[in-house]
């Protein structure tokens, strides 16, 4: 025979806990902390829409990468 659950509304804390328990809820918190160490990155609608996937986004970054660093380690000549 099965046990029947109580359903609880989503709203509700049980009934050993109190709202006084917990510390201050402060919005926000953490928000700093994400935006110095987040590496996201959200590319405007029209680019995005150029990649099928992260994957073809990684491998497009890379190539410039490569193309950038060549360009760079040429000497240039003088005129």
């Amino acid at each position: 025979m099965k046990k029947k659950t109580k359903k609880i509304a989503v709203d509700e804390l049980r009934s050993d806990y109190k709202r006084s328990d917990f510390g201050p809820l402060v919005r926000g918190k953490y928000v700093e902390r994400l935006r110095r160490s987040s590496n996201v990155v959200v590319l405007d609608p029209e680019i995005a829409g150029l990649f099928p996937n992260a994957a073809a986004v990684n491998a497009a970054l890379r190539s410039l990468a490569e193309i950038a660093k060549r360009a760079s380690a040429v000497p240039r000549r003088s005129r």
